[in-house]
């Protein structure tokens, strides 16, 4: 079995194969979220405890959170399941998935360090890897750099240069765009939709106004109406009499 490590403290991930089945008998039948002490593994990782985080059987097949078995079986998977990413709108899929608990049928078992230990792992813990990308949200490159609500955050976005291709043609350096950022012209559009808002707020309170002015012309109207025929049919009964 394949065990891949992986820092975040580092950001380094290595991938070590273990044959002896003694070894790994400390990660079988556990869960997946489980943490477990790397003790047994091997002196390296004395001291060291791992969070198990995932894996693959021998077809490739991953594990799934929630389903506790330690075999494979076929899931009915929608929107918003892992290990499934639907291709339509409402589409649903039989998938074959492998449970939650560690057996010896994987090929891979993904662990994540919580705890380090004594000694150093070569490539995973005496390596710090720099973050590729830099914070893209306004706020998070405020709260990054410490700044206050008046400074412009477009000076301190994190650039990364990128290496062309073509030997011939000179590196370049590419940003993130800024999300949430608040500018003028943001200010402005708001601005614009609560005009259009009150505006139709007012039109829409004139035209009720002016039809209930409306419905009383017309029910008063009808009202005289009524009278009028009243009084003529009493008229022309008083001269026939």
């Amino acid at each position: 079995m394949k065990l891949n490590i992986a820092n975040p403290a580092t950001g380094c991930q290595k991938l070590i194969e273990i044959d002896d089945e003694r070894r790994l008998r400390v990660f079988y039948d556990k869960r997946m979220s489980q943490e477990v002490p790397g003790d047994s593994v091997g002196d390296e990782f004395k001291g060291y405890v791992f969070r198990i985080s995932g894996g693959n059987d021998k077809q490739g097949f991953p594990m799934k959170q929630g389903v506790l078995l330690p075999h494979r079986v076929r899931l009915l998977l929608s929107k918003g399941h892992s290990c499934y990413r639907p291709r339509r709108d409402g589409e649903r899929k039989r998938k074959s998935v492998r449970g939650c608990i560690v057996s010896s049928d994987l090929a891979v078992l993904s662990l994540v360090i919580v705890k380090q230990g004594e000694q150093d792992i070569p490539g995973l813990t005496d390596v710090t890897l720099p973050k590729r990308l830099g914070p893209k949200r306004a706020n998070n490159i405020r709260k990054f750099f410490n700044l206050e609500k008046d400074d412009d955050v477009r000076k301190y976005v994190i650039r990364r240069e990128v290496q062309p291709k073509n030997p011939e043609k000179k590196p370049y350096t590419k940003a993130p765009k800024i999300q949430r950022l608040i500018t003028p012209v943001t200010l402005q559009r708001e601005r614009r939709r609560k005009a259009l808002k009150r505006r139709r707020h007012q039109a829409a309170k004139e035209a009720e106004a002016e039809y209930k002015q409306l419905l009383a012309k017309r029910s008063k109207e009808a009202k005289e109406a009524k009278l009028e025929r009243r009084r003529t049919s009493s008229m022309q009964k008083s001269s026939s009499a």
